[in-house]
């Protein structure tokens, strides 16, 4: 196993990198949604969406998926 980024294979660093770039951007995109959405338009309360964001790619998923309403 590498201990050093510099020992991380390139194709393993570049996926790395772009996966975290993808989960960095849905979080922020469902933490901006969450706080510019009234509370009414939200599923439960916007305090537990916001920590669920947090939970990697699922999160924000879940919340775009089943935490807003229309």
């Amino acid at each position: 196993m590498a201990r050093r980024w510099s020992e991380v294979p390139r194709g393993r660093r570049r996926t790395f990198v772009v996966m975290s770039v993808v989960q960095l951007v849905l979080a922020g995109a469902a933490w901006t949604d969450l706080a510019l959405r009234p509370g009414e338009f939200v599923r439960g309360r916007k305090s537990w969406w916001a920590l669920a964001i947090m939970v990697n790619f699922a999160g924000p998923l879940a919340y775009f998926r089943w935490g807003r309403r229309t």
